[in-house]
């Protein structure tokens, strides 16, 4: 029970990027925790993919391909999954806190009658000391996550069962090559010994797949606004400097609870992770759960009334102003110098 495992999702015909983050994460685990990284793949058409995955660590690749595997149905994964989990017995299986990885890894977790910890933010290996028992448990995944509304932040621990089952958000990790030339090797699974015919019970007629309209995760330029912007109709100035910058609107938890702007465009432990070449906080206080969701900015501006806002501690450059006074001046001044 030594390895670590991540189920790696197919999006539109290439690795999705939660996936990417995910082996990035768990081969910097795996290299603390001295044990092997392992994926597994599951599709129709994934001949040349695995040389995309083995890059990002993985000494093992299993690969299980049927042309019956896509487009996803919940019962062959969870059966092929399930099957492959008890045979390798892994001390730690990742997945994608995604529509598909939410259906399939809280299947598996009952099957395997192990824990899951939904919608993490952040893995670390620690110990715990339980004073009842008196007794140690080293080398635990600690599975971190917002609770209670995002109000605090919760460490989660499965000690006693394995593997210790976790999914993760997307955005909130790196996604790094950890070897171009990494020599992993590949095990294909004998798709038709994992399965049987109730796993074809559901079968899909039809689909539909609508494109995401709003796309902030991979915007370079977000300007983001917070209660202090003070209305839905003054976000209009937001959506028009990001409009001539070539860029997205977003918003912190407060501006979302208020109906300044909808979720989807959320900011924050409890929203969206992000990392643009240019973040402009508006009116963004900047408490915890919001630097958490886009810190990583290769540089943020502030704009804000406040000069001791925790957003200016973070900021490159903080503008001391009232937003509705600020943001047309920039947006007159961009309009003049674009080119």
């Amino acid at each position: 029970m030594n390895n670590i495992i991540v189920y790696c999702e197919i999006e539109e015909g290439a690795i999705a990027d939660v996936s990417l983050e995910l082996l990035t994460k768990g081969r910097k685990l795996a290299d603390e925790l001295k044990c092997e990284l392992e994926a597994v793949l599951i599709s129709n058409e994934i001949e040349g993919i695995e040389k995309e995955i083995i890059r990002y660590g993985v000494d093992t690749l299993f690969l299980a391909q049927d042309d019956r595997l896509y487009p996803y149905l919940t019962l062959p994964h969870a059966s092929i999954l399930t099957k492959l989990l008890s045979e390798e017995k892994p001390q730690i299986a990742l997945f994608g806190a995604t529509s598909i990885g939410r259906d399939l890894a809280p299947r598996i977790a009952s099957a395997l009658r192990c824990g899951l910890t939904a919608d993490c933010t952040s893995l670390e290996i620690g110990e715990h000391r339980d004073k009842k028992q008196k007794k140690d448990y080293k080398d635990l995944l600690l599975q971190i996550r917002p609770a209670f509304g995002g109000n605090i932040i919760a460490t989660i621990i499965n000690p006693e069962t394995r593997p210790q089952m976790a999914t993760v958000r997307e955005g909130v990790m790196k996604k790094e090559i950890y070897a171009p030339n990494y020599k992993g090797k590949v095990k294909k699974i004998d798709v038709p010994k994992y399965l049987n015919e109730e796993d074809f019970l559901v079968k899909i007629l039809e689909r539909h797949i609508e494109k995401k309209k709003i796309d902030i995760k991979n915007s370079h330029i977000i300007v983001s606004g917070g209660y202090g912007v003070g209305s839905k109709e003054n976000f209009d100035l937001l959506f028009e400097l990001a409009d001539v910058l070539g860029g997205e609107v977003g918003g912190s938890r407060a501006a979302v609870d208020a109906g300044f702007i909808p979720h989807e465009r959320q900011v924050g432990q409890t929203g969206i992770t992000v990392r643009p070449h240019l973040y402009i906080a508006c009116g963004i206080s900047g408490a915890v759960q919001h630097r958490a969701g886009m810190e990583e900015s290769a540089m943020i501006i502030s704009i804000n009334k406040d000069k001791e806002a925790p957003i200016n501690n973070i900021a490159d450059y903080a503008i001391i102003g009232d937003v509705g006074e600020v943001i047309p001046k920039m947006i007159k001044y961009y309009k003049k110098n674009a080119k």
